[in-house]
């Protein structure tokens, strides 16, 4: 089951902007969090915390269509819902530009993204609904199979624009192979007609 990643961090310039492809099912909530540590060139390590620095999330679905668009803190959560089942893009980039302290450095962002029902705090839902320990689980079980139906159902869905795709592919080279066969036949009938004349010029002279 898909469950993202998690404890990852990567190192981004001054104007850099990295982005991440994440395959995520329709009508799935998917929660980032991340956290940014400015190298300080002093201390030659990155500085616990990045206080006035910011950066701006930027998600697209499949279809390239911007779903989120959004700066944050230096530390930051964003949430989205997918309505397109597919591959997902997700683009981070700091506001350097504002800040003095970046000054052509290099800004270390951990990022932990999670996907369907592993964005759930069940600790706090089942405070919330007053649930027993055998009622959460029973709940945590009925999000797995939901989520495991999503995932089937995007697999079929994968499946079939392939086969499209195959198909597509298997009609385009038999009609090509058609026009080929087509051109040297035609070819072969002007050849013959040329030499014909050819001969039959050089009788007559």
């Amino acid at each position: 089951r898909r469950k993202c990643f998690s404890g990852l961090y990567f190192h981004i310039g001054e104007t850099e902007k990295k982005c991440f492809i994440e395959e995520i099912p329709d009508d799935t909530m998917v929660i980032g969090k991340y956290r940014t540590q400015l190298f300080d060139k002093q201390t030659n390590s990155f500085l616990p915390a990045t206080p006035g620095l910011g950066m701006h999330v930027e998600i697209k679905d499949p279809d390239t269509k911007i779903i989120l668009s959004r700066q944050y803190g230096s530390d930051g959560r964003f949430t989205f819902t997918s309505h397109t089942p597919g591959e997902h893009q997700i683009c981070l980039h700091s506001n350097s530009s504002k800040l003095a302290l970046f000054a052509g450095g290099k800004l270390r962002v951990h990022l932990d993204v999670q996907v369907g029902e592993h964005t759930n705090n069940y600790p706090e839902i089942a405070a919330k609904d007053k649930l027993s320990e055998l009622q959460l689980r029973a709940r945590q079980l009925l999000d797995q199979v939901e989520q495991i139906q999503k995932e089937q159902n995007y697999q079929r869905y994968r499946e079939e624009r392939f086969r499209m795709t195959s198909e597509s592919t298997n009609q385009r080279v038999l009609w090509w192979s058609i026009a080929q066969t087509v051109i040297l036949i035609v070819t072969g009938i002007w050849q013959m007609k040329h030499l014909k004349s050819f001969f039959e010029a050089k009788k007559l002279v």
